[in-house]
């Protein structure tokens, strides 16, 4: 329990005071942000709240989409970044969490590259405020707007491109786990000291939607215990983060969704097999 964290879009119909009371009470140690919870009652109330919370601020979601037809879309998702940076600072979050994006209309290519330029122009910032850029790959599916970075290979290309301590991987279960050479990637990422963050949950069989279908641990078809016993290999030491979007869980009672949860957890990380 000493690494579990969630994500406070896992238990969307918490406002932030709630989740945090109730992810304490049940044992959590780590909670990663969302800007809409933040935003909800206000960046400094926020702050005061996470530091009273005694939870451990693991990351704040998400930057990015920077890819736009036009160079004023572009520049906008810049602003909203740095904006997003500072507010990461606010409540003392180590890292800011990029789903980078996709524009329907240009390449993939060109995409990458307007990734690439956007990252390049927050750096400044976020060494000022002393918050790393999570680079977080997306499944393929999701290629079209949410990320033209599509696999972990790809995203360690960017983070060595950019060789700063400002700038890394987040490691997404639901989104890499299907990737040929995984294992390979993972030590990659973790040998350059670019693994900042691990998320957890599970791919549901059938998948009923493609962005509000994810599972609770072990409901789904991802080694999980496998891809994170990689993972820890690889170096990384940090919280497990669970991030779940499902609108099946969000309609239910959030205190037996949080149970559950618990539960998945402890059944996929016994002592015995995980430290």
């Amino acid at each position: 329990m000493q690494r579990l964290c969630i994500h406070t879009i896992t238990t969307k119909p918490w406002d932030l005071e709630t989740a945090l009371e109730k992810y304490r009470n049940a044992g959590v140690t780590g909670i990663t942000v969302w800007q809409d919870a933040a935003q909800a009652v206000g960046i400094n109330r926020a702050g005061s709240l996470l530091q009273e919370s005694g939870l451990e601020i693991v990351a704040y979601c998400r930057g990015g989409f920077f890819p736009h037809l036009e160079e004023a879309g572009r520049m906008k998702a810049i602003e909203e970044n740095k904006k997003m940076l500072d507010e990461a600072a606010a409540i003392e979050a180590p890292m800011l969490v990029l789903v980078c994006g996709s524009a329907p209309g240009q390449s993939l290519e060109t995409s990458r590259d307007q990734i690439k330029k956007g990252i390049e122009s927050l750096l400044p910032r976020a060494e000022e405020n002393k918050v790393a850029l999570a680079i977080e790959p997306l499944h393929p599916m999701y290629a079209d707007t949410r990320s033209a970075i599509n696999s972990l290979s790809m995203a360690n290309d960017f983070a060595e491109h950019f060789n700063s301590p400002w700038v890394g991987v987040a490691v997404d279960v639901y989104h890499i786990w299907w990737e040929p050479g995984l294992k390979e990637q993972i030590v990659r990422c973790g040998s350059n000291q670019n693994l900042l963050a691990f998320h957890i949950c599970d791919w549901k069989m059938p998948t009923a939607d493609m962005l509000l279908d994810r599972g609770i641990m072990g409901e789904g078809c991802i080694p999980i215990q496998k891809i994170s016993q990689w993972v820890d290999e690889a170096g990384f030491a940090g919280h497990r983060e669970v991030e779940i979007f499902s609108q099946k869980y969000w309609e239910g009672d959030q205190d037996e969704y949080l149970n559950k949860i618990i539960t998945a957890y402890k059944n996929h990380y016994p002592k015995e097999i995980i430290a």
